[in-house]
């Protein structure tokens, strides 16, 4: 065989070999986009993709599986974004279970309604009443019956009374025209039935700014104005104890429990500015009383007082007493969870228990402990939402007005207002309270629910007592009137109570399963497919990585170097450059070369005798 042959023989199995070699690498990597989606379109598992090559003669079909394969490409991954939408909305499931075991019994507590003349103030509600005697006459001519004490007081009670006619005269109760009252700001909603409007006067330290708190009613001007005054003289008692005069036995007649007599263990007794006296039970958590069974007879039974001898008609019109129930380690607002019990009339009231469990976080914005919320609390007790809203606004009314009110706790370091000290906090607290009913203050979005609540829902029913056989007559030593006591049955009405909770409605399994349930309705396919897919977008970047670096590199072959610097301009050099360069080229083609023949150095033979006398 000729050397030329042999070689170009040895140069196309080496060719080959590179070529197989290049084949069975380690890494795979295409040549051309459309030999990556032929790949691609011909080996994967997706339903649809195989018709994107098989049928590549026919351009309508090629064009028809195209549109699609993408249309469904696009249906599926709108699908997608519902369902995260939906998943990152944290929709809750509502789960409601009854649980039968032994109840703790609730804390009640039940307020005389009426607040008490105590004998530290009596002497400044006399003269007060006596002020208000006189208004009422000017304004209404109408004359008020009032039980006044002995006014033949000495020099310091007179200097008392001066000075609270000083400021009573500061804040005087006006009546004035509709008309007249047009240009004030809108504390209360107008009434066109009359044509007078009554209020008091309010205003700011230096009396540049004054306003009129103004009702539609009379008596709720002269409530508002008396209780005003009122809440200043029990601000100036510089001890709050000095008003706890606790008269349990002339209020409540009968107390018993699981028919068991309850004893001063069982109560706790605190002074409400409104509603008097009031008495806690079942408030001690060391021994907390428990109902084993349902019923009137396994409940909570009081017999009370509701006779208003010395009381201030003023400040409540109402007969009766006042009762709430609530939780434990809770704070009793009879103002908002209380109600009335009428005088010679049983109420039964029944109880059922209910729980709710919220969930936090990214479900709901309850708190746990009120720790995450950006406000004091100012009661001794655990936090509710109504106490951080009423912690809210007495720290913002101790901020701007630079006291307190008398109807909250006192925060640290601050004073309960009193306009012997404070001239115009009734301006700043009339003021700050338009602003917190209009939520200006943001309490109402500061202060969330708890996550955890118990609740008590209640139902009433009410009858005559006592009954005209078993009332005791008159005469009789233990005779009392029937408007002048009461009777309060509490009980629980069965023995499960209801637990409402909160769990995820669509979790991170849910989601896994309906993006699956998607990938399968639509393409018929699996996880697997998926890293198919990933694997199909790695590819087409690495090829595009390698395509890019393989253009950059031919720009440099193909551009010219520059002259170096310093450079002659000679063009006889410049001609000969390229020259430079020929030896490297021509001692790679020697490599492939053939080789010159050397017989002619061998010895002559006869063979070689003859071929020379052929040629």
């Amino acid at each position: 065989m000729p050397d030329g042959e042999k070689t170009r023989q040895c140069k196309q199995e080496e060719q080959q070999q590179q070529k197989e070699e290049e084949r069975e690498g380690l890494i795979e990597f295409y040549s051309s986009y459309q030999e990556l989606f032929q790949f691609f379109c011909s080996n994967t598992t997706i339903h649809g993709a195989i018709r994107l090559v098989c049928s590549k003669k026919n351009k309508m079909k090629t064009a028809f599986w195209s549109v699609l394969f993408f249309l469904t490409f696009g249906l599926m991954y709108w699908q997608f974004g519902i369902l995260y939408r939906e998943y990152f909305s944290y929709p809750v499931n509502l789960n409601l279970n009854l649980n039968s075991d032994r109840l703790t019994f609730p804390a009640v507590t039940l307020c005389t309604l009426n607040p008490y003349r105590y004998s530290a103030i009596r002497k400044k509600l006399d003269k007060l009443d006596q002020i208000t005697h006189q208004t009422l006459l000017d304004l209404y001519d109408y004359n008020m019956s009032l039980a006044r004490s002995d006014w033949s007081a000495p020099s310091t009670q007179a200097r008392s009374s001066r000075s609270l006619l000083h400021h009573v005269q500061r804040h005087p109760l006006r009546r004035q025209k509709r008309d007249n009252l047009a240009n004030l700001p809108e504390n209360s909603p107008s009434v066109d039935k009359n044509d007078w409007k009554i209020g008091f006067v309010l205003c700011s330290e230096n009396n540049k700014d004054c306003f009129h708190q103004a009702y539609s009613s009379g008596v709720d001007a002269v409530r508002e104005w008396y209780s005003f005054h009122y809440i200043n003289i029990l601000a100036q008692m510089p001890d709050a104890k000095a008003l706890d005069e606790s008269d349990f036995e002339n209020f409540i007649y009968a107390c018993r429990f699981n028919e068991a007599t309850c004893d001063k263990a069982n109560y706790t007794h605190f002074h409400h500015p409104l509603y008097g006296n009031c008495y806690t039970f079942n408030d001690n958590s060391s021994s907390l009383w428990t109902s084993s069974l349902p019923g009137i007879n396994n409940g909570l039974s009081l017999v009370v007082r509701t006779e208003q001898n010395d009381f201030i008609p003023l400040l409540s019109t109402v007969t009766g007493a006042r009762v709430m129930v609530h939780d434990q380690n809770e704070p009793a607002f009879m103002d908002d969870g209380g109600f009335n019990v009428r005088p010679g009339i049983e109420t039964s009231i029944s109880m059922r228990k209910e729980m709710t469990m919220r969930l936090g976080g990214s479900y709901s914005d309850c708190t746990e402990d009120g720790s995450d919320v950006p406000v004091q609390n100012l009661y001794s007790s655990r936090y509710t939402e109504q106490v951080c809203i009423r912690s809210c606004f007495q720290l913002n009314m101790v901020e701007r007005c630079g006291c307190a009110y008398y109807f909250y706790p006192l925060p640290a370091g601050a004073e309960y207002c009193d306009y012997t000290k404070h001239v115009a906090w009734g301006y700043c607290y009339y003021k700050l309270l338009a602003e917190f009913k209009a939520d200006v203050l943001g309490c109402f979005h500061k202060c969330r629910k708890p996550c955890k609540m118990t609740e008590y829902q209640l139902s009433a029913g009410y009858s005559r007592w006592p009954s005209a056989v078993s009332e005791v007559r008159r005469g009789s030593p233990s005779f009392i009137y029937r408007n002048g006591v009461a009777k309060v049955n509490i009980f629980f009405e069965e023995w499960n109570y209801k637990t409402n909770g909160e769990s995820p409605a669509f979790t991170v399994v849910t989601l896994l399963s309906q993006l699956g349930n998607q990938w399968s309705l639509w393409f018929g396919s699996s996880v697997l497919s998926v890293m198919e897919l990933a694997e199909l977008i790695l590819d087409f970047i690495a090829i595009t990585f390698i395509l890019a670096l393989r253009w950059f590199r031919s720009r440099q072959q193909l551009s010219p170097p520059g002259p170096p610097p310093n450079s002659h301009d000679n063009t006889t050099f410049q001609d000969e450059a390229p020259g430079l360069g020929a030896p490297h080229r021509f001692t790679v083609e020697a490599v492939v070369t053939m080789l010159p023949s050397y017989n002619s150095l061998e010895p002559r033979g006869p063979s070689r005798d003859g071929e020379v006398g052929h040629e």
